[in-house]
């Protein structure tokens, strides 16, 4: 049995890099939950390694959480793929994709063969480069409320009018409709007064 150590990379951010060892004779699915717990990513997500070429060609597909059309297609587990089984050259590389969903791509390469150690707890990590890219949750933003900025009312700059101010806004309200009222009366009588002249002059 030996050891394989692994160089995992970002394809977008080629500048944050793991090396990881592990068994020969561990799982794809060891290597998958190591890798993603290390740089703080849910590993219970849909993802798939893919044994692949010098120019990163995905051939063979080793899935975890596969959707129906791959299970109908009877792909391989990563639960049930051993590395020993897809190590055919020593810089062997697997082009890896996580969480379908919202997907994250690798480049995954085979970079040394160590003897095995007993005493070693595998897999275990052997060099760390870079902070791993934050994965933004969903979130409320301005984008996301309907209507303008400028048709928002913040409630703490609404003022409410105290009792003085309501009685004296009343107060003046009945002295419009009063003056609207005498008006309307005063037009009344007037029009009679012109009636009744000239009644009297045909008199």
């Amino acid at each position: 049995m030996a050891i394989y150590r692994f160089r995992i990379s970002f394809e977008d951010y080629d500048e944050v890099v793991r090396e990881i060892d592990i068994k020969s004779t561990q799982t794809f699915k060891d290597l998958h939950d190591f890798f993603l717990k290390n740089i703080g990513y849910d590993p219970e997500k849909s993802s798939s390694f893919y044994v692949s070429n010098d120019q990163w060609i995905k051939n063979e597909e080793l899935a975890y959480l596969p959707n129906e059309r791959k299970t109908n297609n009877s792909v391989a587990l990563m639960e049930n793929s051993k590395f020993s089984k897809f190590i055919d050259d020593p810089h062997q590389k697997f082009y890896y994709i996580y969480n379908f969903e919202k997907p994250y791509e690798f480049h995954v390469e085979l970079i040394k063969i160590l003897d095995n150690n007993p005493e070693l707890t595998l897999p275990s990590l052997f060099k760390t480069i870079g902070e791993a890219p934050k994965i933004v949750l969903p979130n409320f933003t301005p984008e996301n409320i309907i209507g303008d900025e400028e048709d928002m009312i913040d409630d703490s700059e609404v003022e409410i009018a105290d009792e003085d101010e309501l009685e004296g806004l009343n107060t003046d309200t009945e002295g419009e409709n009063t003056e609207d009222e005498d008006d309307e009366f005063a037009d009344e009588f007037s029009d009679n007064e012109s009636y009744d002249d000239e009644e009297l002059e045909r008199d």
